[in-house]
This record gives C-alpha cells, structure tokens and sequence, in this order.
C-alpha cells in the first residue's frame, strides 16, 4: 500500500512535484508518481484512480486545474490540489481549485507550494491512524 499518490496534468509541472517528494522522503511516507493529463488522457487517470490503493492523493495541474477535482469526483479518499503558476500568474488554476461544486471537495495549497500539500497529506494520514 503507498501513502500518497501524487499526480501532476503534465511534465512541466515536474518541479513542483519534487517539492512534494523532498517532504514526503524526509518524513518516511510512501509515494507513487504519474504524469496524467485530465483533459488529454482522461480515460488512464480513471483505471488509475480506481487501481490505486494511495490513503491521499495530491493533484498538481494548472491553467483550468481540473486534474483535482475529475480525481474528487472519481474517490471518496482525500485530494489535495496543488495550483501552479503560469498565465495569470496561477490565479486561473487557483480559482478552479477552489470552486469546486457541493459534494467534490478538494484541498487547497497556494500557488506552487507543493511543500504544504506533503505536509497536509502528512496530518491527514497521520490523522487517520490516530
């Protein structure tokens, strides 16, 4: 069983991502890592939610940002998102983050901070266990 299941919607999201890993690896949680794109491949990230065992999943996505809560609406398991800047310095992928409709619910962390997202899967697995 892994921990986390940390998801970025393109390569170029990478960096942020390893900003997710360092935490993680400090803390001894378990990680799983895939490149999946919730408009260009929608039907892999469904086998893939749905086979995956991870307690929390972390989403990285940005422009529309709908990698977090396509993950939501698939699981009952927490999602974390994770906007990154680009266009609108990230405001864009913030706000569709954030709006998610009644009974999606997806966490927020600020714009490139994959950082806090380790550490609120971090509390929220440690949460569970308690």
């Amino acid at each position: 069983m892994v921990d986390v299941a940390v998801i970025c919607g393109s390569a170029s999201d990478s960096q942020i991502a390893e900003k997710v890993f360092g935490v993680l690896r400090e803390h001894g949680v378990s990680y799983d890592y895939q490149v999946i794109s919730a408009h260009r491949d929608p039907e892999r990230l469904d086998e893939y939610i749905k086979g995956s065992d991870a307690r929390v999943f972390i989403a990285i996505a940005g422009l529309s940002a709908a990698l977090p809560g396509l993950i939501a609406s698939k699981t009952a398991r927490p999602v974390i998102g994770v906007p990154v800047s680009g266009k609108l310095m990230g405001l864009d992928a913030l706000l569709s983050i954030v709006q998610m409709p009644r009974g999606v619910p997806v966490a927020c962390v600020g714009v490139d901070n994959g950082e806090n997202a380790a550490h609120l899967a971090i509390r929220i697995l440690n949460a569970r266990s308690a």
